[in-house]
């Protein structure tokens, strides 16, 4: 069935609102006043985390690398133009770079509804295809004016199918269910997360929840208003997904949990003390993001590493999500070029040489599905369970070869509804 996009209300990016400018016109003082929750937690996290490290310490441990990339190519020919070479350097970098297992090195791109234009999803959906990178769900509204709860359902609704039905990517629980996704909010502001801005709906994680999506993957947000106090932890809501900001806490998932989706998958949200100035460490904030600015070393991967993010009771399996912007054309060489392929190099040698842990390459619903393995008491490699829940639709449903009858029986706990 044909998905007319037009028939919904789709938010104009206007460049005066741009988080950017917004970046550049926020005060200090809100900054420092937007930081303060997460950062008076902080202490009793890193506390916390001390504790669990020392107490779980000894075996070999698996480390999951997901990047939720924010791809905003554009419109037009200079989109056209900047897909094509995504896609070169996504199938060299793969080509040259995979994990223990032999998994290709990717990105999961998530693509903004009012930027669809079908022959760039042909050609994501091609790179998708070949094993390279899979499409989940981005989307910016409310930027000139608060967007309503319909409007937010329909474009949701809207694109997801278009994705599922035209392209034949996102992913399914078994045929003919309901389409499920993965999200990122544009200019982070999840759930009306953002003081009214940029959204403007304040039931928006029950509509995500309503729509399909299994997790969202935009935090940390730091220093932005729609930073809320918890931090480097997958968890669930721990309010009614109908009010505004319900992920401002909530209980971090652990094994025999039943889970409500959509989950929080946040990345590292760490300090770094390395930096000196006139001789003294200043610190700075470590979040993940893949950008020049910030150059990939050993030093970063162990501080994402001591960020401690996965399921408790499975501290063998650690998650890296890390983040990128696509189409900022400086940082594309350390986000997916030689920049990243000498770090990843590194790193799967550093795994080899001191076996203290194995790295597996996964998508959005790669590691989605390896939460739920874990959730439901799974063990041994984190890379048998890429397709323990949900699978890409264009894919097909065979049976999993690492889940029999009873497998199937205790995956129903978790109800992807």
């Amino acid at each position: 069935m044909a998905v007319d996009l037009n028939r919904t209300e789709l938010p104009k990016r206007n460049s005066r609102n741009s988080m950017a400018d917004d970046f550049v016109n926020t005060k200090l003082r809100d900054k420092v006043k937007w930081s303060l929750p997460w950062l008076l937690r902080y202490p009793a996290w890193r506390a916390g985390e001390f504790v669990s490290r020392e107490k779980d310490s000894g075996g070999a441990g698996h480390i999951i690398f997901v990047i939720a990339n924010h791809f905003e190519p554009g419109l037009g020919q200079t989109a056209l133009r900047r897909v094509e070479k995504w896609c070169e350097l996504a199938r060299a970098t793969g080509d040259a770079i995979r994990d223990h297992n032999g998994t290709p090195f990717c990105h999961s791109n998530f693509f903004p509804a009012e930027q669809y234009e079908r022959p760039l999803l042909e050609m994501l959906s091609d790179l998708q295809r070949d094993g390279y990178g899979e499409v989940e769900i981005h989307l910016h509204h409310g930027v000139e004016q608060p967007d309503t709860a319909e409007n937010t359902k329909q474009m949701l609704e809207t694109f997801r199918d278009t994705l599922a039905e035209e392209h034949k990517c996102l992913s399914r629980e078994h045929p003919g269910a309901q389409p499920k996704y993965g999200f990122v909010h544009g200019n982070w502001a999840l759930a009306n997360s953002a003081g009214g801005r940029y959204c403007g709906v304040d039931s928006e994680m029950q509509i995500l929840a309503d729509t399909g999506c299994y997790a969202d993957f935009t935090l940390p947000s730091v220093p932005f208003q729609s930073q809320v106090p918890r931090i480097n932890a997958i968890y669930q809501c721990g309010h009614s997904l109908a009010e505004a900001r319900p992920h401002r806490s909530g209980p971090g998932l652990k094994v025999g949990d039943r889970m409500q989706l959509p989950v929080i998958f946040t990345g590292p949200l760490v300090f770094d003390w390395t930096r000196r100035v006139r001789g003294l460490p200043v610190p700075r904030l470590e979040d993940g993001a893949l950008a020049q600015n910030y150059p990939l070393t050993i030093e970063r991967f162990k501080r994402w590493r001591g960020a401690g993010i996965g399921v408790k009771g499975r501290p063998d399996w650690t998650f890296i999500k890390l983040y990128s912007h696509g189409f900022f054309e400086w940082d594309q060489d350390l986000m997916i070029g030689e920049q990243m392929k000498r770090f990843m190099s590194e790193v799967l040698e550093l795994g080899e040489r001191t076996g203290e842990f194995k790295v597996h390459f996964a998508s959005a619903r790669e590691a989605f599905n390896m939460v739920v393995a874990a959730v439901e008491g799974q063990e041994g490699q984190p890379g048998s369970y890429r397709d323990y829940k949900l699978r890409q639709i264009m894919r097909g449903h065979p049976i999993s070869k690492v889940r029999n009858e009873t497998d199937q029986e205790r995956a129903s706990e978790v109800v992807l509804r």
